[in-house]
């Protein structure tokens, strides 16, 4: 695929041909968000690309022995596929289907997580050429692993930033939220595939609001788009605010959608939370200009109906999931830092 004139597929149904740079919608319904705004297939493979920053990005397209390492041609060599969604491509009028190109393995795993030289040089003497890892985006450094037939993502992380995504999820579930599952490794996090296997297609927020991250933007997008969504978006939003999480952006949260109808499901469970409360250190307490704070004040300002959408936060409830963890952490400064947080939040009336 030198010339990088291909067919656009959603399972095993063709959504559209990238020829010429010109992009030909077949299905629409079916077609990836992205197309639908920006309708370029190349810029589209681009965004699923392994960050080539990553220092074990770099090892493993040299263990697999890619000439061509730009974004495209690392995309290309998976046929585009991900875990995450049943999208993909292939040489136009190939006889391909998603069971060829869809991942069963995860033997490069541990290349793409620790990057050590046993794992390189495994990777390195392998006949296998398939990995999800060259899809899998991201700053950190992380793997998918395969465990009794589900698909988990192993992220590197400190005890602080391993701590801190373990709580959110932990206080999360107790409020009732709309979760992704965690769970504690060594030296790093363990996060379940939400889209089980793409049996649900997951469209990150990037792919309709490119990266505007603004509360206000995002709600207007939503409400056109998957109006079901906005109570754990607002919810979503509300845990960054107390739990101090500055690294929200349209990356890390998105929809979920049905595979044969295309229709968007709802919002899809909050996860990637390990930048929040005291991964980058302690914060101090929040003050009059503190901005998370402000912003959410503000659109529950504009509207105050999504009061009801906020779940009600106490020192207990904290306590309880700082215990729940048992890690070695100040757990007064927490409670202190959440409730305080929440407090600011609720002189707005909630």
């Amino acid at each position: 695929m030198t010339d990088r004139n291909y067919e656009i597929l959603s399972g095993d149904t063709l959504v559209a041909v990238w020829n010429n740079n010109k992009l030909s919608v077949i299905n629409e319904a079916l077609l990836p968000l992205y197309l639908k705004k920006v309708q370029n297939a190349d810029l589209w493979l681009e965004t699923r690309a392994i960050d080539s920053h990553r220092a074990n990005s770099r090892l493993l397209k040299k263990a697999l022995r890619l000439v061509e390492k730009d974004d495209i041609s690392t995309v290309i060599h998976v046929n585009g596929a991900t875990i995450t969604d049943n999208y993909w491509i292939r040489e136009i009028g190939s006889n391909l289907t998603y069971s060829d190109v869809k991942f069963s393995d995860d033997y490069f795993s541990n290349l793409a997580l620790k990057g050590n030289y046993d794992s390189f040089n495994k990777a390195a003497n392998s006949k296998r050429s398939k990995t999800p890892e060259l899809t899998n985006v991201g700053s950190f450094e992380k793997c998918w692993k395969l465990r009794d037939g589900k698909w988990w993502m192993y992220k590197k992380a400190t005890h602080d930033e391993m701590f801190s995504e373990l709580f959110v999820y932990e206080l999360g579930k107790v409020l009732g939220m709309n979760m992704a599952v965690y769970e504690r490794g060594e030296g790093c996090i363990k996060s379940l595939d939400f889209t089980e296997a793409a049996s649900f297609n997951f469209e990150p927020a990037s792919t309709f609001m490119g990266d505007n991250e603004d509360y206000f933007d995002v709600v207007k997008a939503l409400e056109k788009i998957c109006p079901k969504a906005i109570p754990d978006y607002i919810r979503m939003i509300f845990m960054d605010t107390i739990c101090a999480n500055p690294d929200r952006h349209t990356n890390n949260f998105g929809l979920l959608r049905d595979i044969k109808t295309g229709e968007l499901i709802g919002f899809a469970p909050n996860y990637d939370n390990n930048m929040a409360l005291i991964s980058r250190g302690y914060p101090s307490k929040p003050g009059a200009k503190d901005m998370l704070i402000s912003l959410f004040n503000e659109l529950i300002e504009k509207y105050p109906n999504y009061k009801s959408y906020v779940p009600k936060v106490t020192e207990e409830i904290v306590r309880d999931v700082i215990a729940k963890l048992n890690m070695k952490v100040k757990s007064q400064v927490i409670v202190d830092l959440v409730v305080g947080r929440y407090n600011q939040i609720v002189k707005q009336g909630l």
